[in-house]
């Protein structure tokens, strides 16, 4: 099977080595856009996929993963959905979790919902670079330098800014925010 960057590279003359990369990562893309806009989310979607096909040329090995250049695709074309917009209010859907016990599910529902605003109001005080940070890498579970070359920040910044925002979440939800609502940011 061909790596991500074997048939990025392939795409430049066959057209149809693309459609693998589409069937790999559209899923969790589509994820990264339902979260945050979820009402254009399909729309985005396909947006991302054109300008990726078109960039195609553009990609650079040397600055990470394909995986981490098409979120970097995906956030520009968010960014282009937003400009003009406040902050949306998808975040308070930062948790959730399957669970074959409904009432613990119930649960961790109650707790979320009773530190959502709380949670919002603080996602949306952090600085840009740091919010989406943290986001990536708790919704589409980017490693931290993954993270970072999606944002255009080194490594070594990322993590800086990363554990910012997590010690301001932290601080401001307090020692009542459930531990499972820290606990998945650490």
């Amino acid at each position: 099977m061909a790596t991500d960057e074997e048939l990025l590279a392939r795409s430049e003359t066959d057209a149809s080595a693309f459609e693998p990369l589409v069937e790999r990562h559209s899923r969790a893309l589509h994820g990264y856009f339902m979260r945050r806009a979820p009402g254009a989310a399909d729309d985005l979607l396909a947006e991302a996929w054109m300008r990726a096909y078109a960039a195609r040329g553009t990609y650079d090995a040397a600055r990470g993963l394909v995986r981490a250049w098409l979120f970097g695709v995906a956030r520009n074309v968010l960014s282009a959905h937003w400009r003009g917009q406040e902050w949306p209010t998808a975040a308070a859907t930062l948790v959730g979790e399957a669970s074959s016990d409904p009432w613990h599910a119930v649960d961790r529902r109650l707790d979320a919902a009773a530190v959502a605003p709380l949670m919002r109001r603080t996602l949306a005080e952090l600085p840009a670079v740091e919010r989406e940070l943290l986001l990536l890498i708790a919704w589409e579970q980017l490693s931290p330098t993954e993270a970072a070359a999606v944002v255009g920040v080194p490594a070594g910044t990322a993590r800086s800014r990363l554990h910012r925002a997590r010690t301001r979440l932290r601080a401001a939800l307090g020692p009542s925010a459930p531990l499972s609502l820290t606990g998945d940011l650490a």
